[in-house]
């Protein structure tokens, strides 16, 4: 019945667009279709303004893709170089490749995202109900601060606990790494194992490693799969912390449906990435990451094709039994996975609820890297597991994965949108042949409906022209990635991303210069414009059209030397704004607080009342310690160590904390991560939504301060960037309270399978 139903939707999108296409294709005289392209614009600005509805959504979207289709009808008919110019041809076919591929990504995008799915909450399930679950989080080479927060977070979810298992899976300290032929390297590895297996049993979570690194992630997590026997698997990314109600508020859909193999939740992260930071659009612009996991995931959603995105989810393990486990043929095995399990007939879930706060690279070579794999990857799956050719799938879940993988050619027609132009400016190559009336008719209203078409359907997520800065940002370096995979489908190999670096100063990255070069050619064909408008009057109405698509690439390759040149970063941890209360002891004085914002350093408070205020104000005493009114327990009071290192006017006062102890991490993660709602409000606080005019003065506005900046980055320094990987465990001694554990030599360094080996036992009511 499924199968039928989506083949019927299938089918109505190919009837509609049909119709759409037949009337698109009508001839008509420029004045006519300047007309009615502007007749559609006020009819959508009527809807926007006056109607939201479901019905008013797919009116919307019905308008203006008939004027996306009368633009692609005569860009196809009408505006190639003849034969007689190859030269002009062959550089015009690849620009309307180029844009024939953004209209086929349109059409995708607009299929998967045509009802976004909102599910209702999962229904809560008694505690002797309940499944066991095995909680896995991957390590390679994170810091152990970083890990101590993840594991203690996961510990302290609410679920009973003898259902629940959490296991630090370290690939960092293998039997092969501690037997590397380099000293240094093998004891780096045995001082890692044994320190983390410390930390481990301090925290109540298991250690697991393995023999060698095969497999990379994909690997560490079948090789746990071994030893573990939940019925439920959680991955968790190192640096991803669940809130208390995470277990709470998305075990319930298994019980729904005896085939979910997936509960995905959203990834959000506390700290900017290079571009938000560099740019400061932290906290105030949504992240670039909202359109995929706040509408695209929903819209996936919808026709079953939520996919597994590495981390905060619940996966089934009889699913993951009847799969061989994660999929390693690609580098990106969360969507291979699911691939294989949706078309083996298991169904996924996906909840647009923030449950889980991680983080992002630090550094724009990180992000780049990070971003190299994830394309790698999809372009795998998408040459050695083509979503059309794969059997078990739906219909629309082929759309949706084909959508998924199919962006990641953006790189190509994002290079040939910034470059084009100078074909025609620089060489007169003419690569489109249009006069200045049809350009108007056609080209502006067509790019006029896709911007408000985009801002209707992800403004709230997605700033205007953003895309378009992230994409160049990308596909300067991902065109030889994308090469090299075609070239070679197996060969990409797993690169972890680093995060957790210090920046202490102002410094270019080590990848500006190629964005230096492409913006001084771009800055080279805008002189070379203006002057051919003056001296040139045969072809100025042309050229004044190129010239303006020229200057907006300018804009957009000034706002990326902005992205590329790298701020000193001020904060050492992320914060979050939380509402809480607990009482701050210092000396004799006793004081109740509110605290508003908590960090892995520290915290921001006030006192919860004027007499609190008075109190506060005389203390003499400037460490102690802060009680926390525990979410989790409310006899229990998790205290912390806590030095005021500086007050506010307004009275607020900034506080320290030492994390001597394991225990600590468990306390913090009471403070941090027990109220999930705090998440909410930080994720809502940057879902504004900004409109055209607005974006696109915005972006005018980083285009001429931002490449501003860049240059005086240029200037010679005292010193460099002081960027240093931070030691994996020098703050272990601190951390565990004790010296650091003797090493053992290479003989002794045999990997211990588990710590210990978790209680076996099956629920079948999940």
């Amino acid at each position: 019945m499924g199968v039928a139903m989506s083949l019927l939707r299938f089918l109505s999108f190919l009837l509609l667009g049909g119709v759409a296409v037949a009337l698109a294709t009508q001839p008509v005289s420029v004045q006519a279709q300047l007309a009615t392209s502007v007749s559609v614009i006020f009819l959508l600005a009527l809807l926007w303004k006056f109607s939201r509805g479901a019905e008013a959504r797919q009116l919307f979207i019905a308008l203006a893709l008939f004027v996306v289709l009368r633009y692609v009808y005569w860009r196809i008919t009408s505006t190639l170089p003849p034969l007689s110019d190859p030269v002009g041809l062959t550089c015009g076919s690849i620009l309307l490749a180029a844009e024939l591929y953004c209209v086929a990504m349109l059409l995708l995008t607009l299929v998967v995202n045509a009802e976004p799915l909102k599910r209702e909450p999962a229904p809560q399930i008694e505690d002797e109900a309940l499944p066991t679950i095995d909680v896995l989080v991957p390590s390679y080479d994170e810091n152990a601060s970083i890990l101590a927060t993840t594991l203690a977070a996961a510990k302290s979810m609410d679920y009973p606990a003898d259902r629940l298992n959490i296991f630090l899976l370290d690939d960092g300290g293998t039997d092969q790494k501690c037997a590397h032929p380099d000293p240094a390297i093998a004891e780096r590895a045995r001082a890692r194992r044994a320190a983390l297996q410390e930390l481990c049993a301090a925290l109540g979570c298991y250690y697991l490693t393995r023999e060698r690194n095969e497999h990379a992630k994909a690997g560490n997590l079948n090789a746990a799969l071994e030893h573990v026997s939940g019925d439920i698997v959680v991955v968790l990314d190192a640096d991803h912390a669940p809130f208390r109600s995470f277990l709470r508020e998305t075990i319930g859909y298994f019980f729904e449906d005896d085939r979910l193999f997936l509960v995905q939740t959203p990834h959000v992260f506390l700290n900017p990435d290079p571009i938000e930071q560099n740019l400061r659009t932290f906290r105030r612009m949504p992240s670039e990451n909202e359109m995929f996991y706040g509408v695209t995931q929903r819209g996936l959603d919808k026709w079953n094709a939520a996919f597994f995105c590495g981390s905060a989810a619940l996966l089934r393990r009889a699913a993951l039994d009847e799969a061989g486990g994660f999929s390693g043929v690609s580098v990106t095995e969360d969507c291979e996975t699911a691939l294989e399990l949706h078309a083996q007939g298991w169904t996924s879930v996906y909840v647009d609820k923030p449950l889980v706060a991680g983080l992002q690279p630090d550094t724009f070579a990180s992000f780049i890297g990070q971003r190299v794999r994830w394309c790698q990857g999809m372009l795998q799956i998408f040459l050695l597991r083509n979503p059309l050719l794969k059997r078990g799938l739906e219909p629309l879940q082929r759309l949706g994965y084909l959508s998924s993988m199919s962006f990641w050619f953006f790189p190509f027609p994002r290079l040939v949108f910034m470059l084009a132009p100078l074909a025609f400016i620089l060489f007169d190559v003419k690569i489109f042949v249009s006069n200045i009336e049809e350009a108007i008719a056609y080209t502006a209203t067509y790019v006029v409906v896709n911007a408000m078409l985009q801002n209707y359907l992800f403004g709230k997520v997605r700033w205007p022209w953003v895309s378009e800065l992230y994409e160049y940002c990308q596909g300067v370096f991902l065109t030889k990635a994308i090469v090299s995979v075609f070239l070679r489908p197996r060969s990409p190999a797993f690169n972890v991303t680093t995060k957790g670096l210090p920046q202490t100063q102002d410094r270019l990255s080590e990848l500006a210069w190629p964005f230096f070069a492409i913006y001084g050619l771009l800055a080279l064909g805008a002189g070379v414009a203006v002057y051919r408008c003056v001296a040139e009057p045969g072809v100025r109405q042309l050229m004044f059209f190129v010239g303006l698509w020229n200057m907006f690439n300018l804009v957009t390759a000034g706002v990326a030397l902005g992205a590329v040149a790298e701020r000193r970063r001020r904060e050492t941890h992320p914060r979050l704004p939380v509402e809480r209360r607990g009482a701050l002891a210092l000396g004799e004085e006793h004081v109740r607080v509110a605290i508003e914002e908590v960090s892995a350093g520290g915290c921001r408070l006030r006192a919860a009342t004027d007499a609190d205020a008075k109190a506060l104000a005389a203390a003499k005493e400037m460490e102690g310690r802060l009680y926390i009114d525990s979410i989790a327990d409310a006899a229990r009071r998790p205290s912390l160590s806590a030095r005021i290192v500086g007050v506010a006017p307004d009275g607020r006062r900034h506080i320290a904390f030492t994390l001597s102890q394991p225990q600590d991490h468990l306390a913090l993660a009471d403070l941090m991560y027990g109220d999930a709602t705090a998440l909410e409000r930080f994720q809502a606080a940057r879902r504004k939504h900004k409109g055209i005019i607005a974006g696109t003065v915005q972006f005018l506005w980083w285009g001429v301060i931002e490449p501003l900046r860049a240059f005086a980055y240029l200037r010679p320094r005292a010193s460099e960037t002081a960027l240093r990987e931070p030691p994996a465990f020098a703050d272990l001694s601190n951390l565990l309270g004790r010296r650091q554990p003797r090493l053992r030599p290479p003989a002794e360094a045999a990997a211990p399978r588990a710590a210990e080996r978790a209680p076996s036992s099956k629920n079948e009511n999940a």
